[in-house]
């Protein structure tokens, strides 16, 4: 490994009913939206009971986060605060946000209510796999590959984090959207550069959708 090199070592892309990692097509259903995840959250055998009370952005973060880390979590090499999250998109928990001030018509809903931030997927995921890192969500108004690459480099040149889950996570009108990275210091087979111009490939792929 070259000293302070930085490597893409996963990759999923969760678009438009397919679930794709490291270029390869995982799972595709002809469900949309909501449907759609529940199909990939049985798919992939995950038994996570929070799953079922979560908002659709924790949901997609979720499976997406689920087959990222497939491979590695048995021999995850790094502590709590060693791994962190970088995630961005454009709409924030506006779907969550549009069915709180339904439902809040009529009765205030604080199971919805929590929701209503967009971090709270980076909150889920980090209870799901006791990671206490350093985190960051962002709001742009498209992926924004040069913000992201230069964000988490200057996280973990700083000794900060080893390990980082990053990319974007978006559900507008009950339809996911997410491009998630995992990305480390140690280089993997299928593994890349960690440079803007890989993760911009990588999100913008057509992948036959």
């Amino acid at each position: 490994m070259e000293q302070g090199r930085i490597y893409i070592t996963s990759a999923v892309v969760l678009r438009n009913g397919v679930m794709v990692k490291d270029g390869s097509v995982i799972f595709r259903a002809p469900e949309k939206g909501a449907a759609f995840l529940q199909a990939a959250y049985e798919h992939l055998g995950i038994d996570y009971p929070r799953f079922y009370k979560m908002d659709l952005l924790s949901k997609a973060g979720t499976v997406a986060v689920d087959m990222l880390l497939r491979v590695h979590l048995g021999a995850w090499a790094y502590r709590p605060e060693e791994t962190g999250m970088v995630l961005s998109n454009r709409n924030a928990s506006i779907d969550a946000d549009v069915q709180y001030l339904e439902a809040s018509k009529a009765y205030p809903s604080p199971a919805l209510f929590v929701y209503t931030l967009p971090n709270i997927v980076i909150g889920e995921i980090s209870i799901r796999y006791k990671f206490k890192g350093e985190n960051a969500f962002f709001i742009s108004e498209t992926f924004d590959a040069d913000w992201i690459h230069w964000y988490v480099t200057d996280l973990v040149q700083r000794g900060l984090l080893k390990a980082c889950i990053c990319g974007w996570i978006d559900v507008m009108n009950e339809q996911p959207d997410g491009c998630l990275f995992l990305v480390e210091q140690a280089p993997a087979a299928t593994g890349q550069l960690f440079t803007a111009e890989n993760l911009w490939d990588i999100y913008n792929k057509d992948y036959e959708m």
